[in-house]
C-alpha cells in the first residue's frame, strides 16, 4: 500500500468498493470488469463453482475456450533457472511443460497462504487472541477478508483445473511438497515456547505475506505474454490484497504496540522469517519437479542456481514491510538489508 497511515476503516471502504458492476452476484468477490471476457469467464466461473444455481440453470463463460494453448502459463524469465544451459537446451515441449508446472506450484502455494496463514490469522484475532483487538468494525472488515481469502482460493483452484485440461498432462497438486513458506511457518510455531508464540508467528507470517503478495501477483498479472486467464486470475485476486494490506498494517501496529518487551522482539524476529521466507525461490518444490518432468540434469541444474546468491529470491519489493518497520518506529531493530528491494519506496 502507497498510503503514509493506512487505518482499519480504509479496508472496509475499499472491500465495499469491491462490489462488481454488472448482473447482481454475491458479496465479496473481486472487483471486475463485465466487458472484458477473460475477467468476466474467471468470475463467472468463480460464483458458479461457489454460489450454486437453485432455480435458473445459466450457462457460465467456457474458461476453456478462452484458453489460448499458444502462450506459456507463467513469465519464463522468473524462474530461477530461465537462462541455465540446461533448462536453454530442453525441447520445447519440456520447457513448455515445466512452465505450467511453475503455475500449479503457484497455485498451491497462494492457496496455502490463504489456508494454512492467512485465514488462521484473521480467525484468532476475532477469537481475541491478541492483545489491543477487538470490536465489531474489526470482526466485520476480517470477516470479508476471510471471505475474500476463500474466493482467492477457489480462483486459484480454477486455474489448475483448466490447466491440467488444456495442457493434458496430470500435474497433480498433491505431488508437491509443502511449500516453502507453509514449512517454515510450521517449524517456527513447532519450535515456540508458548501459545502466544505460535499465535504471534502465525500473525507475522500473515502479515508478510498480506502486505508483501502484492509483488508476487504483479509479477503475472502485468505479464502480457502469458496465459491471459492466469494473468486476469493474478490481477484480481491483486485488487483484493490492496485492501487486506491496509487491515494486515494495522493489526500489526497494533498488536506490537500492546506486547511487552520480549514478545515484540520475538514478533519483530518473526516477520523477518517470514519476510525470508516469502521472498524466496522455493528450490525444494522445483527439486520436486524436475523428477516429475524427467528433466535430465535437473538436479544439477537447480544446484547451479541455489549457489547463486542473486537467484535466492523471487521476490524483491520488500517496501511494504518497510514501510511497517519504520511506521512502527523498529526499523533499527531488525536484521535486514533493504537496499536489496528492485522497488524504491
Amino acid at each position: 500500500m502507497n498510503r503514509d497511515s493506512p487505518t482499519l476503516e480504509d479496508g472496509l471502504v475499499e472491500t465495499a468498493e469491491h462490489e462488481p458492476s454488472g448482473p447482481p452476484l454475491p458479496e465479496g468477490i473481486p472487483s471486475f470488469d463485465p466487458n472484458d471476457p477473460v475477467e468476466n469467464a474467471v468470475i463467472r466461473r468463480l460464483v458458479g463453482n461457489w454460489h450454486r444455481r437453485a432455480t435458473v440453470k445459466r450457462d457460465e463463460p467456457d474458461l476453456d475456450e478462452l484458453f489460448d494453448v499458444s502462450r506459456a502459463d507463467y513469465p519464463e524469465q522468473i524462474l530461477p533457472f530461465h537462462d541455465h544451459p540446461t533448462y536453454l537446451a530442453l525441447e520445447p515441449d519440456k520447457r513448455s511443460e515445466l512452465l505450467s508446472w511453475a503455475w500449479i506450484a503457484y497455485n498451491r502455494h497462494t492457496v496455502m497462504a490463504e489456508q494454512k496463514v492467512a485465514n488462521p490469522a484473521f480467525a484468532l484475532v476475532m477469537e481475541g487472541e491478541y492483545p489491543g483487538l477487538s470490536g465489531e468494525a474489526l470482526n466485520l472488515s476480517l470477516a470479508q477478508a476471510m471471505v475474500d481469502e476463500q474466493y482467492h482460493t477457489l480462483m486459484h483452484l480454477n486455474a489448475s483445473a483448466v490447466t491440467r485440461r488444456r495442457r493434458g498432462h496430470a500435474l497433480p497438486d498433491a505431488a508437491l511438497p509443502l511449500s516453502h513458506t507453509a514449512r517454515v511457518h510450521q517449524e517456527l510455531r513447532d519450535r515456540a515456547g508458548d501459545r502466544s508464540e505460535q499465535s504471534l508467528t502465525t500473525l507475522a507470517f500473515a502479515t508478510v505475506s498480506e502486505i508483501s503478495i502484492n509483488a508476487y501477483l504483479d509479477l503475472l498479472a502485468e505479464d502480457q505474454a502469458i496465459q491471459p486467464i492466469n494473468s486476469t486470475t493474478a490481477k484480481l485476486h491483486n485488487r483484493d490484497e490492496y485492501c487486506h494490506a491496509s487491515i494486515s498494517h494495522v493489526l500489526a501496529e497494533m498488536v506490537y504496540h500492546h506486547l511487552d518487551a520480549r514478545r515484540r522482539r520475538y514478533f519483530l524476529d518473526m516477520l523477518m522469517q517470514g519476510l525470508d521466507a516469502f521472498v524466496a525461490n522455493d528450490y525444494s518444490t522445483w527439486h520436486r519437479i524436475v523428477d516429475l518432468a524427467d528433466i535430465a540434469g535437473g538436479h544439477e541444474m537447480l544446484a547451479d542456481c541455489q549457489a547463486e546468491t542473486g537467484r535466492k529470491r523471487l521476490v524483491r519489493d520488500y517496501t511494504g514491510l518497510h514501510k511497517l518497520v519504520e511506521q512502527m518506529g523498529v526499523a533499527d531493530q531488525v536484521d535486514f538489508d533493504w537496499s536489496r528491494s528492485h522497488v524504491a519506496s
